[in-house]
């Protein structure tokens, strides 16, 4: 009888066992699945956003239906390697000393107080039962070693390149030595859509959307276009005859009116200027190509959505697009990114899925920081406390007060911009400002700073600027470009050194 009770007893706890095990199963396929987007150097002409120079972007705009687009949202620093390890750990690059150009493999690590044990994006959800996959440039290469359970990798550079540059020399007026070498420049190659690593990257996922899984899985795809060298096969320019294309617009002595630091930052030779691409024809070729780059990248998006919707997953998946930072296209007298004005620290960003309000525009002043806390609370896990951006669920499926809502950018140690609804505040390391009133100056021509008529504004975005700036981290830097080179030196107390300068501004 007793022997009868025991294999009863095993029995029992087995069978409770697998019921349990099969509850958490159901439970956790019960999430919705992640596709994460992001697309470097895409500022916000796409058709729902602004449609510039009547941009051609069916899929952006698919994508726009499915969900809500945020047509102000600014990035937490105006380079890729900072804003994409903000967007990754969750934290502002003023936190964390990350201002420049980091190794995957070293933004998280043992010297770095903040960094050294934060949990990345993917790996909160692994940590949450998800199965991890990426592909293409998601950190500012492609991801620390053995963060996905399953990893695509990338292509090294942003090529194919033909054997000659077609344009650009890469150097401009910089010096050998002193200045990096740009990628920047533009013309149509190759042949076919097929030789682009973006396309490989969809052909990727493509492949993944189309399996099972026994758990929900987090997929990120980064894009490379429409990155420089703005490079894509001819049939995308053709959709912009050169005869239809508007420059943006442009102050030739727009910079009188900055402070010295705001110049050196935007000291940038080796880059096209606005004034050589008017006198030498190019400016209205290369927002040809830029925009050539976008119809490029939306296509590879539509290949996306088009298996998403096909695959079993199509309604319960979680989608966020969004852009590292904008670009500038001849605004402030030159052609990058590098900056804290409008142009350059706003950017794409689109959310759509499961509680996700359809078609619907935010033009509140958001920050790419909060991609982290919103996934999580879309997915129904729990909020991450290191997390130091706000979830827009909330403001994305209610009517709130956004009144008060801001966007920080940093860009170097103690430079930031702030943006509330109608105005833009910059305060550089030495206390100099910049102070643009949007209602009245949209695109930042004249610097209201020392107007006694804002000073009551300028106070309270003053309040918004962050009370940590901690010191560059040893393991960041930005040789690209002098100013950053002398500033991490001098914060850090650093002995000077010889300047290596980066290849190419990758």
């Amino acid at each position: 009888m007793r022997k009868i009770h025991v294999v009863l007893v095993v029995v029992l706890t087995l069978i409770f066992s697998c019921n349990n095990e099969k509850k958490k199963a159901l439970k956790e396929m019960s999430k919705p699945n992640v596709l994460f987007i992001s697309v470097d150097d895409l500022n916000n002409w796409i058709s729902p956003i602004m449609g510039f120079s009547n941009a051609i972007t069916p899929n952006f705009d698919r994508l726009a239906a499915l969900g809500v687009t945020f047509t102000n949202a600014h990035v937490q620093a105006p380079l890729c390697g900072p804003s994409r390890a903000s967007v990754m750990t969750g934290l502002r690059p003023s936190t964390t000393g990350i201002y420049g150009m980091t190794p995957d493999n070293k933004i998280r690590r043992p010297g770095n107080p903040t960094t050294k044990d934060i949990t990345f994006l993917p790996e909160y959800f692994e940590n949450n039962g998800y199965h991890t996959m990426g592909i293409g440039k998601l950190f500012h290469i492609h991801a620390p070693d053995s963060l996905f359970n399953e990893s695509g990798g990338r292509e090294k550079g942003f090529g194919p390149y033909p054997e000659k540059r077609l344009v650009w020399d890469g150097f401009g007026k910089g010096i050998r030595g002193t200045h990096g070498r740009t990628s920047t420049d533009w013309g149509a190659f190759p042949e076919q859509d097929s030789l682009m690593p973006d396309h490989k990257s969809v052909d990727w996922v493509v492949k993944r959307l189309n399996r099972t899984y026994d758990k929900p899985f987090f997929m990120g795809l980064g894009f490379l276009r429409v990155h420089v060298p703005l490079y894509v096969p001819q049939k995308w320019f053709d959709l912009y005859p050169l005869d239809k294309i508007q420059t943006p617009p442009y102050l030739p002595d727009d910079l009188n009116d900055i402070p010295p630091v705001g110049r050196m930052i935007n000291d940038l030779p080796m880059m096209p200027s606005t004034a050589w691409a008017k006198e030498s024809g190019e400016w209205k070729k290369i927002v040809q190509a830029y925009l050539a780059c976008i119809s490029y990248v939306d296509y590879e998006l539509g290949r996306v959505l088009d298996a998403l919707e096909n695959s079993t997953h199509a309604d319960n998946t979680v989608v966020v697009l969004w852009s590292d930072h904008g670009y500038r296209l001849g605004e402030k007298g030159t052609f990058a990114k590098h900056a804290l004005w409008e142009t350059a620290t706003k950017a794409p960003l689109i959310f759509a899925g499961p509680n996700v309000p359809k078609g619907k525009k935010m033009d509140t002043p958001v920050e790419m920081l909060s991609i982290y806390p919103t996934l999580l609370e879309l997915s129904g896990l729990p909020a991450y406390s290191r997390n130091e951006g706000n979830s827009l669920v909330n403001m994305m499926q209610h009517d709130v007060d956004t009144s008060d809502a801001y966007a920080l950018t940093t860009f170097g140690m103690n430079n930031h911009a702030v943006k509330t609804n109608n105005y833009r505040y910059i305060q550089y390391e030495d206390g100099t400002e910049e102070f643009y009133d949007h209602n009245t100056d949209p695109n930042e021509w004249t610097n209201e700073a020392s107007n006694p008529k804002y000073k009551e504004q300028i106070a309270v975005m003053k309040k918004y600027l962050p009370r940590v700036n901690s010191k560059w981290d040893e393991a960041s830097s930005y040789t690209f470009q002098p100013y950053f080179v002398e500033q991490k030196r001098r914060v850090n107390n650093e002995k000077e050194a010889p300047v290596k300068v980066i290849g190419a501004d990758r």
